[in-house]
């Protein structure tokens, strides 16, 4: 039987083979990993669909992959029940080929439309482009500039069909007889040349991955299309320390660090239930509002920023939050997230509060429309009438779009996310195992 790449997730066209795990000869038992997956959001295992031996092994590190291929065969004809229905959905997905050959053949039977001008292909003034790592692949082999293809996909992302038109648009003007007639020029702006930083000292140069790749182009995506706002503010959160320093030893003594993260996940889907605005999405001229409160937090790892989600925050103790959020960053840091990790997100919150540094600017982690930051706390006095006192303040950085939120919404949100952290609910601390 066959093992194939299963449903990838939204939006991703293909994977890059991370690793390989068996040999062929191996024995493999139902659900183990055989392979691994680096697509544009998260490492992704492949499990056996069945156990068997292993006949044969279709790819290697490296392989551009896509839902449907075949990656191993297992001796034998019996197949498990789930995976025939994997077998019935994927019957028609073509073997894994390289690159070149995806692109090569199609090319030739693409027309390129006869509306097509040069105007259509100008730079785009440096923006970045959002697309595959196979597709880029393509085009730094075939030398194509991808700021100068228009992507026709979803948020302008360019597909292999975007990839097409502009190369037949490219042989239409270089190989018609009669360019003018045509009304069809080429672009013929110098591309900036790369600097040759060594002529000034030693240098390391290192490949940037997939996954890096994809975090700039999201980053500056949501910087580009997104007007950001970002409101500042902080919360005397004096008394929810206590709290938490009241009941950090019986979490821990039932495995489980009860930290600020997670206070601040409750607090914020407790305000996000006022505020629906925040827990919404804009697509195709429409607001998409959210019933479910999925919360994403920023995780730090030598591979760069990745965002798990912890999904149904507000259906869940501080107990399992304190759990699943401690194995979704052992997982981020050991490069073992799922695609399901990493999707379905309605907020995000930044905590940069451990590495002692103030305010900040967090960008908004699209398709959300809000993010929250947290910062290092400080102790400041106050007077209280006549008395000086001492308070644990946290500092807070509130960042939205504000096509969808205006000023006054976040100014109240952020009042109420403060009056939840200073009048935190005792009862919710009390739900331990």
């Amino acid at each position: 039987m066959d093992i194939k790449i299963p449903f990838l997730g939204d939006g991703i066209d293909s994977a890059i083979v991370l690793s390989v795990n068996v040999a062929v000869g191996d024995n493999v038992d139902l659900d183990q990993t055989i392979i691994e997956l680096e697509t544009d959001k998260a490492v992704a295992p492949v499990p056996t669909t069945a156990s068997g031996k292993i006949q044969t092994i279709t790819v290697k590190e490296g392989d551009v992959v896509s839902q449907g291929s075949t990656v191993a065969t297992l001796e034998g004809n019996s197949v498990s029940a789930s995976s025939n229905k994997e077998n019935d959905e994927t019957t028609s997905a073509p073997a894994p080929v390289s690159p070149t050959q995806q692109v090569s053949t199609p090319l030739q039977s693409v027309q390129a439309p006869a509306s097509y001008s040069s105007e259509a292909y100008q730079a785009t003034n440096g923006q970045a482009a959002s697309t595959s790592p196979w597709i880029r692949y393509i085009t730094d082999t075939l030398g194509l500039d991808l700021g100068r293809i228009n992507g026709t996909g979803r948020s302008g992302r360019i597909t292999i069909e975007d990839v097409k038109k502009y190369v037949n648009f490219l042989q239409t003007s270089t190989f018609q007889a009669n360019v003018q007639e045509t009304n069809v020029s080429i672009d013929t702006k110098p591309v900036k040349k790369d600097i040759d930083f060594s002529k000034w000292g030693d240098v390391e140069i290192t490949p940037i991955s997939s996954l890096r790749q994809k975090i700039s182009d999201n980053l500056v995506d949501s910087w580009n299309s997104i007007p950001h706002v970002t409101q500042f503010d902080e919360a005397n959160i004096s008394e929810l320390m206590t709290l938490r320093k009241k009941y950090v030893d019986k979490y821990k003594k039932k495995g489980v660090r009860l930290t600020v993260t997670v206070l601040m996940m409750k607090a914020a889907v407790e305000t996000l239930k006022k505020f629906p605005l925040f827990n919404s999405s804009i697509q195709s001229g429409q607001l998409i509002t959210k019933k479910y409160f999925n919360i994403g937090i920023a995780v730090d790892t030598e591979r760069g920023l990745l965002v798990p989600v912890i999904k149904d925050v507000d259906k869940k103790s501080l107990f399992q939050l304190s759990e699943e959020l401690a194995e979704v960053a052992e997982k981020a840091k050991n490069r073992r997230l799922t695609l399901d990790d990493m999707q379905g997100g309605t907020f995000t919150i930044s905590n940069l509060g451990g590495l002692g540094v103030g305010q900040f600017t967090p960008i908004v982690n699209q398709p959300e429309v809000a993010i929250l930051g947290l910062s290092k706390g400080n102790k400041k006095l106050y007077l209280d009438g006549s008395n000086l006192l001492e308070a644990d303040m946290l500092p807070l950085s509130l960042s939205y779009d504000h096509r969808v939120i205006d000023g006054a919404d976040g100014a109240r949100f952020m009042r109420t996310f403060i009056s939840e952290l200073e009048n935190f609910n005792e009862k919710a601390l009390k739900a331990v195992k």
